[in-house]
């Protein structure tokens, strides 16, 4: 995965559609798909410890997570890292990321059928399962434009 060429552009969906149904692991190694999270507006971010912009961002994921966990709303971190577990392990102590559930891909898999061409890339899950918002690149995750995406689909059935 290169880095991608419109670093924080936000794509939105001019028809939100359902996103495929896709399988990464928990940080068990147990599968686990989008399924699982049904009903919550999904924060769907793919990452790697190696990439720059991911490690600058990630700090403010995990304070979303910490401020708008009781509202719905819930931040799946997907590590790409080939090394799994051990390394993402360790960014996480290293960043002192404390909200953040850790969630593994390392065959790239669910990446690669989401369409991912870069990372960071994260998509914003409406409650009903459906993409409405990706994300290319860094954003500033507590910025008002993304606060007000979020604050609408989380007031959204």
């Amino acid at each position: 995965m290169g880095h991608s060429a419109h670093a924080g552009e936000l794509l939105l969906s001019s028809a939100p559609k359902l996103v495929p149904s896709v399988t990464f692991t928990d940080q068990d190694g147990r599968p686990l798909g989008l399924e699982a999270f049904k009903g919550k507006v999904v924060v769907l971010d793919y990452w790697a410890t190696w990439c720059a912009p991911c490690r600058a961002e990630f700090p403010q994921l995990d304070k979303l997570q910490g401020r708008l966990a009781d509202k719905g709303l819930v931040v799946v971190a997907v590590s790409l890292d080939r090394k799994g577990k051990p390394v993402v392990d360790r960014f996480y102590e290293d960043l002192r990321i404390s909200h953040l559930g850790k969630y593994l891909d390392p065959s790239s898999h669910s990446a690669t059928a989401l369409g991912i061409r870069g990372l960071p890339t994260t998509l914003l899950i409406d409650r009903q399962g459906r993409e409405v918002v990706r994300v290319e690149g860094e954003a500033a995750w507590d910025g008002p434009e993304i606060g007000k995406i979020l604050e609408g689909l989380l007031a959204g059935g």
